[in-house]
């Protein structure tokens, strides 16, 4: 039997690719002035929002609760590095586990000036942010957690994971603990929905501003969870 269609919306929102959704960011800046640094607090703060909510749900008081940050190098690990910081002001006890930038030749790199803006203001808040790629400080903060917030990967990435990030996420998948992903789960293409063998399986997927494509496809659902669009500010009219 051929495949059924997916639905061209969810949630009454049009599904989009990862193309059109950069498109929408770009013309978020170009035409109406929105700063990448004010969408990411946008959505690191409904990313908290959220996170309060998913751990009331299994009777965790947001002052009671360890929550771990996994961060990436772009902009899904600035989202998270947001998160981190409310979650933080809240009561919560976190940690962030931060992906190192890459190298440029034979130097250290930087991170995009969002990213590390936002590393500051997470510092400022006495968030704790650790190298992800300290293994054993990883597995131990993981343990730890009461949940995990997946912000590795976002629409941006492509191919299989590598490196740090491959590793950190073969270390949430041993922790067994509840994973809440930041606009996809790691590992899980924002097209099609499959992945190539390295991949988060969250409990809750928080997608910002609209539903990805392959989010929404029948064999992802069992690495989506459950799955909520995010409004982070984006204007009505480049969501329509």
């Amino acid at each position: 039997m051929p495949k059924e269609p997916l639905p061209v919306t969810y949630q009454g929102l049009p599904v989009v690719t990862a193309e059109r959704m950069r498109e929408i960011d770009q013309l978020s800046t170009l035409r109406h002035g929105l700063q990448v640094i004010d969408l990411m607090e946008n959505a690191g703060r409904a990313v908290a929002a959220e996170t309060v909510v998913f751990l009331a749900a299994r009777g965790k008081d947001l002052s009671a609760s360890r929550i771990a940050v996994c961060c990436g190098r772009g902009a899904n690990g600035g989202d998270g590095l947001v998160a981190a910081r409310i979650l933080k002001v809240g009561g919560a006890a976190v940690e962030v586990f931060l992906c190192a930038p890459r190298k440029e030749g034979q130097q250290p790199g930087a991170y995009p000036e969002p990213v590390a803006v936002n590393l500051a203001r997470a510092q400022a808040a006495a968030v704790p942010v650790r190298p992800a790629e300290e293994e054993a400080a990883l597995e131990q903060g993981l343990q730890r957690a009461d949940v995990i917030l997946d912000a590795l990967l976002g629409t941006g990435s492509s191919g299989k994971p590598a490196g740090t990030v491959r590793k950190v996420i073969q270390a949430m998948t041993r922790s067994q603990k509840p994973v809440v992903a930041v606009d996809l789960p790691s590992g899980v293409h924002p097209d099609t929905g499959y992945h190539s063998g390295v991949f988060v399986t969250a409990a809750m997927t928080l997608t910002l501003g609209l539903p990805k494509r392959g989010l929404i496809t029948p064999h992802a659902r069992k690495y989506v969870g459950e799955l909520k669009v995010l409004d982070i500010g984006f204007p009505p009219e480049l969501l329509k």
